[in-house]
């Protein structure tokens, strides 16, 4: 039922005192935030707890949230810099894609294509992690979170223009590096 109600309401209601509709937030977001931390490279364990701390951030902060304005980018904003600050803490970045996050929708395909979907998705997740951020973090948050290029915008401080070249940009490099780590093998990005 509380899924049904929309954001704005139930920001309203979560600042006026009703704290444990917070965890409808929680339910909405987690999948997509825990998403971005390990597209941007944090490890299984370390985007559990920076997607914790993204809550935590997003509850504390939440009353001083600008109304009227789109609060899934509000949330990838906080996420990012949630990221960014254990970045420059850890200042490694190289992580193993846990295959499990990335193998939804695919019960129905033979053994070995499921295998050969995993295999091409941590290729190409290996291969993301050596884009500039500012390209990974625009693919991840077009294509895995689909947000708009507004939305975009918001998190990343991007122009639409901006938003558009590092998207065409981040592709045409990932798909360079796919190609010369297969040969003419190519995935269809």
């Amino acid at each position: 039922m509380t899924q049904q109600v929309p954001e704005e309401e139930l920001i309203q209601r979560i600042i006026e005192g009703d704290k444990q509709l917070f965890s409808v937030f929680v339910d909405r977001y987690k999948n997509k935030i825990y998403g971005i931390m390990r597209g941007m490279g944090a490890s299984h364990p370390d985007a559990q707890d920076l997607a914790q701390d993204t809550f935590i951030r997003i509850y504390r902060y939440l009353p001083t949230r600008r109304e009227g304005s789109s609060f899934s980018a509000w949330v990838y904003t906080i996420a990012v810099n949630v990221m960014r600050d254990h970045m420059r803490r850890v200042k490694s970045t190289t992580t193993r894609v846990n295959e499990e996050s990335y193998t939804q929708g695919i019960e129905e395909l033979t053994p070995e294509k499921q295998i050969l979907q995993k295999e091409m998705k941590r290729e190409i997740y290996r291969h993301l992690e050596q884009l500039p951020e500012s390209y990974r973090l625009v693919l991840l948050l077009k294509y895995t979170n689909e947000l708009s290029y507004e939305e975009i915008g918001e998190v990343t401080g991007m122009s639409a223009a901006q938003i558009r070249n590092a998207l065409y940009r981040g592709k045409k490099s990932l798909q360079k590096q796919l190609k010369q780590a297969r040969g003419e093998w190519s995935y269809e990005i």
